[in-house]
């Protein structure tokens, strides 16, 4: 998957992260592979729409997996300023709002190098990423929202029923939540037609 204006060297930096992820499986037993790896967050929306860069990689596994050390990458961004990106060992996924068929759903990513009988790259759906989004609803959270709307990846309709069905397997404070897919409701509507880009949607 690339669209346009995705950062090369940001995709470069990406790729070693998970050819250095791989490099932890070798040697597992074979009937475990290929290992998932799902990625949320910042990554997620920039592979998505070639926007907003982040340091940390928010990733789930499809098997528990054992890191003997921190997996970080030094790169420089196109003004040439330095920058590090990290596989975040701290990200936890039952923390947040999160559909029950979201991995399923998940987008394939082709990463130069990678093996994928032992690692296969996938990526959050755009509306699944929005409903993760929901549970804080930072300011940070609602720009990410509204960039998905302006990329023509996500509508209030798709992202109310899918985060309504998220809900449904839910404790807490489901309330706020609800609060939480009003306000993104109205944030992807306040992208009118004329501020949407037409965007072609391809995986691979």
């Amino acid at each position: 998957m690339k669209r346009p204006g995705v950062n090369d060297e940001y995709r470069k930096a990406f790729a070693e992260v998970v050819l250095r992820v791989q490099e932890t499986l070798k040697g597992s037993k074979s009937a475990r592979f290929p290992v998932r790896m799902y990625i949320a967050g910042g990554a997620a929306l920039h592979l998505l729409t070639g926007e907003r860069v982040t340091e940390d990689i928010d990733a789930s596994f499809s098997q528990r997996v054992l890191f003997n050390e921190e997996i970080e990458v030094s790169y420089r961004d196109p003004d040439g300023r330095a920058r590090l990106m990290y596989l975040d060992r701290n990200y936890n996924d039952t923390l947040g709002l999160l559909h029950g068929d979201a991995y399923r759903d998940s987008q394939p990513v082709d990463i130069p190098g990678v093996d994928r009988k032992l690692i296969e790259v996938r990526v959050l759906s755009p509306v699944d990423l929005a409903v993760t989004k929901l549970a804080r609803l930072t300011d940070q959270d609602r720009e990410d929202i509204q960039l998905l709307a302006r990329n023509a990846l996500i509508d209030s309709d798709s992202l109310r029923k899918r985060a309504e069905e998220a809900l449904a397997g839910y404790v807490g404070d489901v309330h706020s939540a609800r609060t939480s897919i009003d306000i993104a409701c109205r944030v992807i509507d306040s992208v009118g037609p004329h501020k949407r880009r037409r965007t072609k949607r391809k995986s691979g």
